[in-house]
């Protein structure tokens, strides 16, 4: 065994299962780099950013993710289809299989950290087959200082072999590839799938079972920026929806693009970069992301024009799902700690594939619950393995893929905090307008963003809103730079007939998905639903 790097004074895996034949602890950036060129993984673009292909995953794979069953996670994970069991004895088993794997490797060892807030902060070492596997985890995750690598002893281990393929019969998973939770042995590991996605939102994962079960802080899918004033704004939203894009705001300074905390009167990042999606960048319409993309960014899964090294954010023929991984250092007006205060405004932001949605409502603390719980938006193509359109699904909070817990814990403890804040609530459709995916556009980014402003502004505190018949919602007369008849769907329609037949369809939708609420929900929320319009 060989150990190069910065390492921990007791470096040695051997506890672990691991006796690896050459242990690289704690590169920097231009050595992973460079490990990954000369294993010939990886090109440098003409920004310098490396370039890496994910391999048959390019995105997550949610039903090959599971949880051990034990005495700590049995009575308060929802188990079902999100949160899928895994006994103790086979984790155990197939544990020790990924390690004896590992353990003739050259293997890549990261030490890291989740949480901004010291007060909540998670050591995490970080365990790779490859080492861009590695650079992924140095730029996501918390960097902390190495003269404390010495002393560094993790909380939780995350241990990421791609070549290793598990046998579903043997060792229990549902196929090859597979990513699985342990919180007794405080451990993930993930086989199977190089798709780096997969090693953050295990820390997320497990991040939104320990915090709101041992300090009643909520997690929260979403990114957060600060204004001028000091005023938080936060951002809930699956993936391609636009967190990140209209988090990076070039007037407003980042706290983080995924995922963070809301504890008392403080909102914290839970990571250390960024990790947006590629797919269409523009270097007018997303400055901050493309000027990010240099030496130390990791892109996934992305295409040159040929005979170059210039990336071509256009070719989808990977995958739409196209990514970079940076380091937040890189976005220039960041928050230097990853924190601010509660927010005044929170924004709750859903792909509308059927074009009915209007692009702002205001919610009221009722609506705001219901559709925190509902979740409502349309899958974008590449993001799950096998999406290749929108498809409509309702994810509670934003993010059920991620939530250990029954989704009613967390809205419980959102609806607290909306409560005690005061704050504005508003549902974005970045979605479709003047008809559904196929017939309708989408709605431009600088309409959006205009939107958005005019919230952040207060300019919408002080303007008419007029009612939807269909989803209740409360719709803003105007807002400055949008055009009227963009802000109500119905409006941008051909046929308002069709429109209204289409919008009941999505109503049902709602209606359907919420009856697995219904017996633990307060009258008050469930009098937000959408209804079932007539019209003449």
């Amino acid at each position: 065994m060989k150990i190069i790097g910065h390492k921990n004074a007791e470096a040695d895996l051997s506890h672990l299962g691991i006796v690896a034949a050459m242990q690289y602890w704690n590169l920097t950036p231009a050595e992973l780099v460079e490990h990954t060129i000369l294993k010939k993984m990886g090109h440098l673009s003409d920004t310098g950013a490396l370039a890496i292909d994910t391999g048959k995953f390019t995105g997550r794979s949610p039903q090959d993710r599971f949880i051990v069953k034990d005495a700590i996670s049995e009575n308060d994970v929802d188990w079902g289809k999100v949160n899928i069991a895994f006994s103790p004895e086979k984790f155990d088993a197939l544990y020790d299989r990924v390690c004896q794997y590992l353990s003739d490797k050259e293997i890549y060892v990261r030490d890291a950290q989740a949480c901004s807030y010291s007060k909540y902060r998670m050591n995490i070492r970080v365990i790779t087959e490859y080492p861009w596997q590695n650079l992924f985890a140095d730029n996501m995750f918390i960097r902390p200082e190495l003269d404390s690598l010495a002393s560094f002893v993790p909380h939780w281990h995350v241990i990421s072999a791609p070549g290793f393929l598990a046998e579903p019969e043997r060792d229990g998973t549902r196929q090859g590839n597979f990513a699985i939770l342990n919180f007794t042995r405080k451990t993930i590991i993930i086989g199977g799938t190089g798709y780096t996605g997969e090693i953050k939102k295990g820390i997320f994962s497990a991040l939104n079972f320990l915090l709101p079960t041992l300090y009643q802080v909520l997690p929260m899918h979403c990114s957060a920026n600060v204004g001028k004033k000091e005023d938080t704004a936060i951002f809930f939203g699956l993936s391609g929806t636009g967190k990140t894009t209209l988090s990076a705001d070039v007037n407003r300074r980042l706290i983080g693009d995924d995922e963070h905390g809301w504890s008392s009167g403080r909102v914290f990042n839970f990571e250390g970069g960024c990790y947006a999606k590629c797919i269409n960048l523009d270097p007018e319409k997303e400055p901050q992301i493309y000027k990010a993309i240099t030496f130390g960014a990791l892109l996934e899964n992305i295409n040159f024009f040929p005979g170059t090294r210039t990336v071509d954010y256009t070719n989808i023929e990977k995958t739409e799902n196209t990514r970079v991984s940076y380091p937040i250092e890189l976005v220039p007006n960041t928050v230097r700690s990853q924190m601010g205060g509660n927010p005044r405004n929170i924004f709750f932001l859903t792909c509308d594939a059927f074009g009915v949605l209007p692009p702002i409502s205001k919610l009221t603390p009722a609506q705001a619950m219901y559709h925190f719980m509902s979740g409502y938006t349309a899958k974008v193509a590449g993001t799950e393995m096998g999406i290749t359109e929108p498809q409509t699904t309702f994810s509670a909070g934003f993010g059920s893929p991620f939530l250990p817990l029954h989704p009613s814990r967390y809205a419980s403890m959102l609806g607290e905090k909306i409560r005690e804040t005061n704050a504005n609530v508003w549902l974005v459709n970045t979605g479709w307008t003047g008809g559904p995916y196929g017939t309708g556009t989408r709605i431009k980014l600088k309409d959006t963003r205009a939107i958005i402003k005019a919230a952040l502004d207060g300019v919408l505190d002080n303007v008419v809103y007029e009612d939807d018949p269909v989803f209740g919602l409360r719709i803003p007369a105007k807002c400055p730079d949008v055009k009227s008849a963009l802000l109500h769907p119905v409006q941008t329609w051909e046929n308002e007939a069709t429109y209204y037949e289409i919008a009941n369809k999505l109503a049902q939708k709602f209606i359907d998905n919420f009856k697995k609420f219904e017996a633990e929900t307060p009258a008050e929320i469930l009098a937000a639903s959408p209804t079932i319009y007539e019209h003449n």
